[in-house]
Order: C-alpha cells, then sequence, then structure tokens
C-alpha cells in the first residue's frame, strides 16, 4: 500500500466517522525540509563550527590556485 491508499482508507473513515479529513499527502513536506535544516545549522554552533557559508567556503579553498 503506499501513501495514496493510504489517505483515501483514511478519508473514507473521517467521513464515515464525521472526522475531520487527513492532510493530503505532501501537505508538509516543506516545512519538514525547513526544520531539518533549521536543526543541522542549530547542531553546527555548540559544536564550534560555522552555521553559514559552508559550502561556498569550500568552494573557494578548493578552487584557490595554489603558488
Amino acid at each position: 500500500m503506499n501513501a495514496l491508499h493510504q489517505y483515501l482508507f483514511d478519508t473514507y473513515r473521517a467521513a464515515r466517522l464525521g472526522e475531520p479529513l487527513p492532510p493530503e499527502p505532501g501537505t508538509h513536506d516543506v516545512a519538514v525540509l525547513r526544520a531539518v535544516r533549521d536543526r543541522r545549522r542549530f547542531e553546527r554552533v555548540p559544536a564550534g563550527r560555522r552555521a553559514h557559508g559552508t559550502v561556498r567556503a569550500a568552494l573557494r579553498r578548493w578552487r584557490r590556485p595554489t603558488a
């Protein structure tokens, strides 16, 4: 059973019992991704690492010519 089947079963059950309908699949995906990003940024600060710009800084170090 995939997420769509489960959603259809839950919608049917909620309609029969007079409960509010469940959210559609994928409704909160963006909020979850933002929460994961924010959590990772937060965990970097107590560990003593930079919270922003780490990818760009690494690319600059990699692309910088050595003399």
